[in-house]
């Protein structure tokens, strides 16, 4: 080591491979917060420097201590991990680390400003801490369960189709005249509305239930509506 110890067998003292990367562990189960403090620190790599309890807590630990990575759960009280994530991500990186791996958690976790998101359970433990490391390097990872939650949320339903008309060879003015008994339209509000007269409306009705094979307006509007 140098004199002045800003050397360390000629590498940097700030070399990434001799930089520690700091974590505070927020987790509302003691045991669990005790569990990844002895898988974190098995690593020396990484440094614990704080733990909370409670989402007001978490927001107090990270603003006094800034670590690189806070490792955060979900489900808290006082406040989620979801709105913990969104107040201290500009002082530290967010992974979280939780049992739920429902698509809404996961979403608003990323839109809330999360770097990563791991489910327990469905990591090996030396995960964990190439997880840590990659985020505090910038980069976004997902756990395969979080990953595919995520995806659910990005699919957009499609809009059910119309049922398509059967098509009978009808005038457009007998389609005009079958959306109306669909409706539920008289003969006589059928002629007002389309200036006809009652008796040719009901030879477009006549004609109509001929093509589509039916003797009534309640079997017109289903074959109709249905598409059959």
């Amino acid at each position: 080591m140098s004199g002045d110890g800003s050397t360390i067998a000629g590498v940097a003292s700030d070399h990434p491979a001799l930089t520690q990367v700091t974590v505070v562990i927020v987790d509302d189960n003691a045991v669990i917060r005790m569990g990844l403090r002895s898988l974190v620190e098995a690593s020396d790599r990484i440094r614990v420097v704080g733990e909370a309890g409670d989402g007001e807590e978490a927001v107090r630990v990270v603003r006094a201590v800034q670590p690189d990575v806070v490792l955060l759960d979900v489900r808290m009280p006082r406040r989620d991990g979801v709105q913990v994530a969104a107040e201290v991500r500009q002082w530290c990186k967010i992974l979280m680390l939780t049992y739920s791996d429902a698509p809404e958690i996961v979403r608003a976790a990323v839109d809330a400003g999360a770097s990563g998101y791991l489910v327990h359970g469905q990591f090996a433990s030396h995960e964990l801490e190439r997880s840590i490391l990659a985020v505090a390097e910038g980069s976004f990872l997902l756990s395969p369960a979080a990953a595919q939650a995520l995806r659910e949320t990005w699919v957009v339903p499609a809009e059910p189709a119309a049922p398509a008309r059967p098509d009978v060879g009808l005038s457009e003015r007998q389609r005009e005249v079958m959306e109306l008994i669909a409706a539920g339209r008289t003969n006589s509000e059928i002629a007002a509305t389309c200036y006809l007269s009652e008796k040719t409306v009901k030879n477009h009705v006549n004609h109509i239930f001929a093509r589509l094979g039916v003797r009534t307006r309640a079997e017109a509007v289903s074959v109709w509506l249905g598409g059959v």
